[in-house]
């Protein structure tokens, strides 16, 4: 209440209206006649925002051009003329107001961009809405069990500490797996998961139960191949992207912005460690890291990706610092190294051998790009007729092996059973001792220390041991 003199100098009491809430203006707001209203998923009306909708296509943008593009006075044309394209759209229907649902606002937002010619934009918006869709189906579809046991468990953290654990995380993590996969189903791998957790599970346990849970489904239906590689690609990013400082774990949707980052760091780091020749730092590594593609990812088998992590991406102390798209760019760049576009060679080597059209030999996947750039596969030597000869061959053997090539001896030139020696007045024991030493060797010096060592011998069919050569096929 509060007074006010009237014209005749009397003193009149004026009403002030009561102060409304934000929540009873909102209120008042949704059902006010001639505005326009959105319904929510949950079925709740609330009024129409233009700003949300600039919010959501800037972060359309962001993801897809990364965060340094925030700043960018295109951006923010492009997302003003795009809000107001949405608008005009819902004005021109509803020039009296009405109700909308929030799908169809999504709807119109996805047309915006298709019109406007952000075609990159519009794939990677209608992909995220399927994403967030998977993940709210198959919330709703959790046992009731599942989701009560899921509410009881807490992560312990790679520092010690514990966590609850984040429902919603992994629904985006096996939502992204099983997207655009027919036959797999996102709650028989959450159930079954979920299922082999415990109170204080860690966080590395937690991500093999998905992984496992997925290939044991292989069997039933092949796709679930493609599932599993996409749950183990989500443990090596948090692997490689925690170590490089870059993020302390990804989805699918942020390596869009992320892969970019990581190859400056994954090449600093490297050549820091002494893994990665000091020469990768030449490139351009913004060009090459904006012309990484995520959604390659997307076309590993379990398998495949499964050898890759155990035996070809560079690691430090046994933690891989290598994720697949930055490994194919990694042998792109060695092999470009000494052309003259060096740049531009690396970025079609890389897209050729990411492609999976062409892949290079394990010895190039293995070195390129590093210290000691051996990109050979094989090694062929003639061993000589004399004990030096033979135990020098023996140890290139070692040699060669340790940097990944593969072996083959012609061993024709070497003396038979029987043969006189005339240096010690005696007679030669054959081929076949020697051969048994070659094969301890490439046992004991593994190719890189990631897989066997492989040595072929060879002989020609005259030679007077090839009876016995032969025999040794029978491992016996």
């Amino acid at each position: 209440m509060q007074t006010e003199t009237t014209p005749g100098g009397a003193t009149a009491a004026a009403t002030t209206p009561p102060q409304q809430t934000p929540a009873a203006s909102g209120a008042l707001a949704a059902t006010a006649p001639g505005q326009l209203r959105v319904i929510k998923r949950n079925g709740t009306v609330v009024p129409f925002e233009a700003s949300k909708i600039a919010v959501a296509i800037t972060k359309a943008f962001l993801a897809v051009e990364g965060g340094t593009a925030a700043a960018s006075s295109r951006i923010h044309e492009t997302v003003a003329k795009l809000t107001a394209m949405v608008m005009s759209t819902f004005q021109r229907r509803m020039p009296s107001g009405g109700t909308i649902h929030i799908e169809d606002i999504q709807d119109q937002v996805e047309l915006a961009l298709m019109r406007s010619g952000e075609h990159k934009i519009a794939r990677d918006y209608v992909i995220y809405r399927e994403q967030q869709s998977q993940k709210r189906a198959a919330k709703q579809a959790l046992s009731p069990a599942t989701q009560a046991a899921a509410g009881n468990i807490t992560v312990v953290q790679a520092d010690g500490s514990r966590a609850p654990l984040d429902i919603d995380r992994l629904h985006t993590i096996v939502s992204e797996a099983c997207y655009d996969l027919s036959d797999v189903s996102e709650t028989r791998i959450l159930d079954e998961a979920l299922k082999n957790l415990y109170d204080g599970v860690s966080q590395s346990e937690l991500s093999t139960s998905l992984v496992i849970t997925a290939r044991t489904l292989i069997e039933q239906e092949p796709n679930y191949t493609f599932v599993a590689a996409r749950l183990l690609c989500d443990t090596l990013r948090s692997e490689a992207l925690s170590f490089l400082g870059v993020a302390d774990d990804a989805t699918q949707h942020d390596m869009g912005t992320l892969y970019a980052k990581a190859l400056p760091a994954y090449v600093a780091k490297g050549v820091e460690l002494e893994l990665l020749a000091p020469q990768l730092q030449k490139f351009d590594l913004e060009r090459l890291g904006a012309a990484l593609l995520p959604e390659r990812d997307l076309q590993f088998t379990y398998l495949g990706l499964q050898t890759l992590y155990d035996r070809y991406f560079i690691h430090s102390n046994n933690t891989r610092i290598e994720l697949p798209q930055i490994f194919f760019m990694r042998v792109a760049m060695g092999l470009a190294a000494e052309e003259d576009d060096m740049n531009a060679r690396a970025i079609e080597f890389y897209q050729l051998l990411s492609s999976f059209d062409y892949m290079s030999s394990t010895p190039t996947l293995f070195n390129a790009g590093t210290l000691r750039p051996q990109l050979s596969s094989c090694y062929l030597t003639t061993v000589p007729d004399n004990l030096h000869g033979i135990y020098g061959s023996i140890q290139d053997n070692a040699m060669l092996s340790k940097f990944a090539g593969g072996l083959g001896n012609d061993w024709t030139p070497v003396r038979a059973l029987g043969a006189y020696i005339k240096g010690t007045n005696g007679k030669s024991q054959g081929v076949v001792p020697f051969l048994k030493v070659v094969n301890d060797t490439a046992v004991a010096v593994n190719q890189g220390g990631k897989r066997k060592g492989a040595v072929c011998a060879y002989l020609e069919t005259w030679h007077l041991d090839i009876e016995e050569f032969v025999e040794l096929r029978k491992n016996t």
